[in-house]
């Protein structure tokens, strides 16, 4: 590939947490010049955060004091669109949400073309990460010569995703030229909308697992006991509640530490009243290896539902990368791990796994844990992706 890639997901190149779209991006620029844009700023989002230092970044492309572009490195850059979209999900009628959803992408569509003529890009593939919505006129607007939808997570699982997605992401889907999907469960998802859909796996940043320091983060030097160690996002749409509990309490001699924000229910959860749950909050991305590498167990407690179900957790590679034993809910996603994971399907599971794992660690374990992790790279997935691009531009 020698292309012009535009781009555009849920999550803009300032997130604070893990993101594919940001690690698939860094792969293609090796290769092709590439252009990230930021989801654009809606209306809600800027009353109610206005003073947000990263709202404020926007405000100010959108008044023309700052620049919108920025150079991330070779090939690689980003873009804060100088528009602001309406806030309409509110909306029940579809047909006036699909109207005023159709402005919102010209807006944004119109301010992404300054930065194509900017960077002079010619003969664009758009690659729409997930983002049904404000992307969904994209291909109408931008006339790429290939179109890309990326799926990496069953999001119309989720209330605001299913309102008017359940309609309009089928619909993206069968008009993009290629679908791509992380995991087989959201690539048969695709296929049911569109026959060019394809499992491209999941990729892993090795290179934020290798050489990890052996000195415990400072917030873990006053803990003796042993740790069972989560991290990521604590959400209950997620992750099971009862379970931690479960665990913490047939467990009272161990630690079982959570790294990750909160939602309102984690806040308000029972496991703030167990001595030995400690939450840590959220960290930097960079700080997180450091974190799973003071872990003696990983746990992943998932709750089964529809967003869970086909979701490919990146933190159980991160998890293997430093070879810990991994305990994790059954789905039908994790059977990929099944030779390196233990799966659970209750909470007395969780216990009896955690002591199995405990008896059974070993430095041959470790190794092969890590060879599973390290195979799935950004470089693989993304060449999966490359390989059917190819194929449809050598036939046009």
């Amino acid at each position: 590939m020698n292309n012009d890639i535009v781009i555009i997901g849920q999550q803009p190149w300032d997130t604070e947490i893990g993101s594919n779209c940001k690690n698939i991006a860094l792969e293609l620029s090796k290769t092709n010049r590439v252009l990230y844009i930021n989801s654009p700023l809606d209306r809600i989002t800027l009353i109610k955060n206005k003073k947000d230092p990263k709202i404020q970044k926007r405000i100010n492309v959108i008044n023309q004091k700052e620049e919108g572009l920025i150079k991330i490195k070779n090939n690689l850059w980003n873009y804060y669109p100088d528009c602001i979209v309406e806030s309409i999900n509110w909306i029940n009628s579809t047909s006036i949400f699909r109207l005023l959803n159709k402005r919102n992408n010209k807006k944004l569509s119109k301010s992404i073309k300054k930065a194509i003529e900017k960077l002079q890009f010619k003969n664009i593939i758009l690659f729409n990460d997930n983002e049904m919505f404000k992307a969904f006129y994209l291909k109408d607007y931008l006339q790429p010569d290939l179109s890309v939808y990326y799926s990496r997570d069953y999001m119309v699982g989720v209330n605001y995703w299913k309102k008017h997605g359940e309609i309009l992401e089928p619909e993206l889907i069968a008009k993009s030229d290629f679908c791509f999907a992380n995991s087989e469960y959201l690539a048969a998802y695709c296929r049911k909308y569109n026959s060019k859909s394809f499992n491209v796996g999941q990729g892993c940043d090795i290179e934020s697992f290798k050489n990890v320091s052996a000195e415990l983060p400072e917030v873990l030097k006053n803990i003796k006991s042993k740790i069972i160690g989560y991290v990521g996002a604590l959400s209950t749409s997620r992750l099971n509640i009862e379970i931690i509990q479960h665990i913490a309490n047939q467990y009272p001699d161990y630690n079982v530490v959570l790294v990750g924000p909160e939602d309102d229910s984690f806040m308000d959860s029972e496991l703030h009243n167990i001595k030995n749950v400690i939450f840590i909050g959220q960290r930097e991305v960079d700080e997180l290896p450091s974190f799973i590498n003071a872990f003696d167990i990983c746990i992943n407690p998932q709750t089964v539902n529809a967003i869970t179900r086909g979701n490919y957790p990146r933190k159980i590679d991160e998890y293997l990368a430093l070879g810990k034993p991994v305990i994790a809910t059954r789905t039908e996603t994790m059977e990929v791990f099944k030779d390196f994971v233990y799966l659970a399907d209750t909470k007395e599971d969780y216990v009896k796994l955690i002591e199995k794992a405990f008896n059974e660690h070993n430095s041959e374990l470790e190794l092969g844990r890590k060879e599973f992790a390290f195979s799935h790279t950004w470089e693989n997935s993304v060449k999966a992706m490359t390989v059917e691009i190819d194929k449809l531009i050598s036939k046009k």
